[in-house]
């Protein structure tokens, strides 16, 4: 089937066979710094935002975001680099691997939630786990972007 989409603010299409996976096919046009992880949706490494809803790529079928917008970590931190910003200046970042993800769980919450505390912050970002940071680091560049907007 082909498929049409807006990513990062670009009209797309894509070949896809039936039951592709949203993170396959975006990953196909050369937008890779989405990664797959643990392939059933807990880690984050994946997440994309749809509209304005994040989700888990891995799990998300390509077909449903016919027509749709779908932003990656790329797209996302090109548009507002408040972004990297935060995460590098409160070095949110060690290996990098759910970087990706975080990031792009951060910008959705500064829509959802742009005024979350502490606790709010952790709860939001704890679908995208991290083995380095300890999330002190993390909760603390999540704090910083949400103060820039």
């Amino acid at each position: 089937m082909t498929l049409h989409f807006i990513l990062n603010g670009e009209a797309v299409s894509a070949e896809a066979p039936d039951g592709a996976l949203l993170l396959d096919v975006v990953r196909g046009l050369g937008r890779t710094g989405s990664k797959e992880g643990c392939s059933v949706g807990v880690c984050g490494l994946c997440t994309m935002l749809v509209g304005e809803l994040p989700v888990s790529s891995c799990l998300y079928l390509a077909a449903m975001a016919d027509g749709a917008e779908v932003w990656t970590v790329e797209g996302l931190t090109e548009r507002d680099p408040a972004l990297l910003e935060a995460f590098v200046a409160e070095e949110g970042m060690q290996c990098g691997i759910c970087t990706p993800g975080q990031v792009v769980a951060c910008y959705a919450m500064g829509l959802d939630e742009p005024d979350a505390d502490e606790q709010e912050i952790r709860r939001y970002m704890s679908g995208n786990l991290c083995r380095c940071t300890g999330y002190v680091s993390v909760t603390a560049s999540v704090k910083a972007y949400l103060a820039s907007r």
